[in-house]
This record gives structure tokens, sequence and C-alpha cells, in this order.
């Protein structure tokens, strides 16, 4: 059994720069190959759009970026793709930049480092999410801001909603509780690097766990979503980070992972838009009000997390 942790007033603080950047290099190692991919300009039926680079202050090269404007939008969005090889360009499918549009959002999606036309990483990938927020807020004056993160764009996109405010609503589809933790379970074969790291990079380690990040989430309102069917993240995982974030939770019973948009396409769209609307009707939150993490948590306790789809007939999501 876990010995429960103290409570924490604030999230984990970055490693120091030197473990940061032994973290990133390790990381990237450890990660799953990925095939190098022709970068592709969107299809003519998402535009108009703008290409752009999204610069990072402090760091060599930018973040290839494509900004998708709304008419009379009423907030703006951004993306944030998952691990695979197609970077930014996982979007062109499923109708997620088409039905914010209808809804009334602008959209920014972007290149992680390493992905598309972006700069290598210099450090750990939140700081990359940052600075991608902070064009779209840019971009977006004066309107809402929210966050769309898939699996490992989620998990980066968490550590940094942990820190910073000005974020209304947040959607994190198929996210870990910990990169190295998934990695045991997916690679098990791995586990002596996996062991070496936490031994040798505690901090940095410590930095990776989203159980210590997600009470301070600072949205003012989040939905986490994953499948029954996904090895990798379990619905135990979306239940606990749901619950220590006081955020919503649906499981789909039938999905793997990253498999919930291709079943549910409509049903996970609405829920994030119903997430978005949430958001701008609520104060922000009381994170006094919340309970401290530690490893005997219920979820229970901040409410029930769904195993169903929220059905949103009225919406018509593209097939694509």
């Amino acid at each position: 059994m876990q010995t429960p942790r103290e409570p924490s007033a604030a999230p984990p603080p970055r490693p120091s720069p030197w473990e940061e950047r032994a973290a990133q290099k390790l990381l990237v190692a450890l990660a799953p190959r990925l095939p190098r991919v022709a970068v592709t300009a969107p299809p003519k039926r998402l535009a108009p759009y703008e290409r752009l680079t999204i610069a990072r202050p402090g760091r060599a090269g930018g973040l290839a970026a494509t900004w998708y404007p709304a008419p009379a939008a009423h907030g703006a969005v951004l993306l944030v793709h998952p691990w695979m090889e197609w970077g930014q360009t996982y979007f062109h499918r499923r109708g997620r930049v088409e039905a914010l549009r209808r809804a009334g959002y602008h959209a920014l999606s972007f290149d992680l480092p390493g992905f598309g036309g972006s700069a290598a990483a210099d450090g750990l990938y939140d700081r990359d999410v940052e600075d991608a927020l902070a064009a779209l807020a840019a971009r977006a004056p004066g309107l809402p801001l929210h966050v769309w993160g898939i699996s490992s764009g989620g998990y980066w996109a968490l550590a940094v909603l942990a820190r910073r405010n000005g974020v209304a609503g947040a959607m994190f589809e198929d996210v870990a509780p910990h990169l190295l933790r998934w990695s045991r379970r997916m690679a098990p074969l791995g586990a002596p690097a996996y062991r070496c790291f936490e031994w040798l990079l505690p901090r940095a380690f410590r930095y990776l766990d989203m159980t210590r990040h997600a009470p301070h989430l600072t949205a003012r309102a989040a939905t986490f979503l994953s499948g029954a069917l996904d090895r990798g993240v379990r619905p135990a995982d979306t239940e606990r980070l749901a619950g220590l974030a006081g955020a919503g939770c649906r499981i789909l019973p039938d999905a793997p992972h990253l498999g919930a948009i291709k079943q549910a396409t409509g049903e996970v769209i609405g829920l994030a838009l119903e997430t978005f609307e949430n958001a701008a009707a609520r104060p922000s939150p009381d994170l006094r009000s919340r309970a401290p993490p530690s490893s005997d948590v219920s979820v229970r306790a901040y409410g029930e997390c769904h195993h169903s789809v929220v059905l949103r007939p009225f919406l018509f999501v593209s097939p694509y």
C-alpha cells in the first residue's frame, strides 16, 4: 500500500535546467519511434486558414502553427496533438476544427517540437504549450481561451494549466497520469531504463506526475475522457485525474487509445463544446476548497465518472 503524500499548496517545481534537459532527451529516447512524414497543408475544406510560426522566447527556433479563424467568434481553442507522426495535421480529420468554427470558436493548432515544421525540442514540452497559449491570447484578445489536448498533448497541457491562469475550459482525451508509468505498462521490457530515470532524475520524475498537477488545475470547467479498452490509460487513471482536478469524466465503453473520436465523433465533440460552454458560465475555481492530493483519495468524493457518452443529436460532424 502506498503512503499518502503530504498536501501540496502548489504544483511540483520544475527540475533544474540540467535535469530538465536530461529528462527531455531521455523521454525522446524512450518514446515510441515514429516515421518521418512530409509536412502537408490543411485541405481546402478547412479554408480559410493561415500558416504561421510561434516564437519561443529564450529558446531557438519556432513552432509551426495554423490559425483557423471563425466569423463572429466568442472564444478561441488551442488544439494540442498526440504523439503521432502527423503532428498538427492530426486535426485535419474527424471534424474538430469544423465543429469549433460552427460553434463560434477560433482554433489554433501547432506542431510540438520535432514534429512537422517545428524546431527541435529545447526543454520539456509544456514550455511549448505555454508559448502556443501566449500566441493564442495574442490572436484572440479579450476572448475566453480554451485548450483541447489529446494524449501526450493533453498531458503537457495539464502541467501548464496547473500553474497558468487565463484559460476558461479544458478538454483532455486519453491523458496518462505519468508517462514513465504508462511506458512500464505498454513496454515492460524497458523497465530498467524507466527505473534509472526515476533514480537519476528524481525531481523530473516527480514533475512528470500529473496527479501532482491535477489538483491545481485553474480552468473553470474541464472534462477528462478515455476509452474502457485503453491498455495504457486505464479508466481508473482517467477517473483519478478527473477527481483530483474536480473535473467532469467520461469513459467510452468500446474505445481503445485514441479510439473515442473514431467511434463516437459527434459525442466527443459535443462533450468538448459543452465543456467550453460551461466554462463561460462559471467563476474561476476556488483551489483552496479542493481536497489535497493523496494516494488514497477516492474519485467518488468529487463526483461520479460516467461510463457512457454524451449524446448531442443536433450536432452535425464531418466524417473526415
